[in-house]
């Protein structure tokens, strides 16, 4: 892309999986820098090591930050020359946030603030955030302080385009598969311990994005976003009882025991809700959401009749395109820890 031709990139959260996923993505290209932003410095010294062995000539375009998005002073300081910002740092584990909310506002909802003010006052020309499928009805304290996170974005958002700032978005998917975290790994060492694999609930439905869409969902937004939007990709989903099938179906039969819903867990995610579909465009492979730019003086926009708020039905993992297990095993090899994975069986 031409607009990162010679431009510094910041990514809140970058030693985490999307964060090394753009790496990927950028490091041959012309960027100019890369400012990973964390407050993990193991992760970091791992992460400088790990492209000094396998990209040793664009290694030096990137450069560490230890900072905390709940800090304001530390994400202000590592800002002065940034040009665009993919704003990546969360908590995300569901039962962790279930239990220690107030940690969830922190990281999610005020350190969000702190980047996007950081970025108005310095200049900043766009900014990318990411949120999560949980947002949409939210449920647990995850999903809520991701659901506040998103007011947060469009009122900054709003702020910024009347001061003529970076233009902010947001981009919502659901569960990207091998994130830090996420089930697929889990299951995969189960049975490499030959352990039965554990499942929450075989019919529940969810999302199955793998890292490469995450960032070209974000690509996509940064390219095509007014101030306010948030963006969607459109996405297949599986039960995690087929899920599991399909990862045994790689990794071998280990059994599997159903252990029940853990604290804050729904049945299906949504994506998008009624409210929002009402309002979206069809973009193809995304959907683009505008922002609602109305102010505070609600008189002048009345009008008469029939006023329609919601379209029929939310788009959610239910109503989604819908893998059976042979369509979710190849949905899962798409991604570079399944097929590493893979390849340390036939090696051993």
């Amino acid at each position: 892309m031409s607009a990162f031709s010679g431009a510094t990139l910041m990514i809140t959260g970058g030693t985490g999986s999307f964060g090394n996923t753009v790496l990927k993505h950028f490091l041959k290209t012309e960027i100019g820098q890369i400012r990973i932003f964390s407050r993990d410095e193991k992760k970091q010294d791992d992460m400088r090591h790990f492209l000094q062995a396998k990209y040793s000539d664009a290694a030096k375009k990137v450069k560490f930050y230890v900072g905390d998005v709940r800090d304001l002073r530390s994400v202000s300081d590592a800002m002065p020359g940034v040009d665009y910002i993919f704003h990546a740092a969360a908590l995300k584990q569901v039962p962790s946030c279930e239990f220690f909310p107030m940690q969830a506002v922190k990281t999610n909802v005020e350190g969000t603030d702190n980047v996007l003010h950081a970025a108005i006052d310095a200049g900043v020309k766009r900014v990318v955030c990411l949120s999560t499928d949980k947002a949409a009805y939210p449920i647990n304290a995850m999903g809520i302080s991701k659901a506040m996170m998103e007011h947060v974005i469009y009122a900054n958002a709003r702020v910024s385009a009347e001061r003529g700032g970076p233009v902010i978005c947001v981009t919502r998917y659901g569960n990207v598969m091998c994130s830090r975290g996420s089930v697929i790994p889990l299951f995969i060492d189960q049975i490499h311990a030959g352990n039965p694999i554990t499942i929450t609930d075989p019919n529940m439905t969810r999302f199955l994005m793998n890292l490469d869409e995450a960032v070209e969902l974000v690509k996509f937004a940064f390219e095509h976003a007014n101030p306010g939007d948030l963006f969607i990709q459109k996405s297949d989903a599986s039960t995690i009882g087929d899920l599991a099938r399909a990862v045994q179906q790689l990794f071998g039969d280990t059994g599997t025991n159903i252990i029940g819903t853990r604290h804050g867990e729904k049945l299906y995610e949504t994506l998008m809700t009624r409210e929002e579909r009402l309002r979206s465009e069809d973009m193809g492979q995304y959907f683009r959401v505008a922002a609602d730019n109305r102010d505070l003086n609600y008189d002048k926009y009345f009008v008469k009749g029939q006023v329609q708020t919601m379209a029929e039905e939310s788009y959610t993992s239910q109503n989604t395109n819908r893998l059976d297990v042979e369509g979710t095993v190849k949905k899962i090899l798409t991604t570079d820890y399944v097929q590493e994975e893979l390849k340390g069986i036939h090696h051993n």
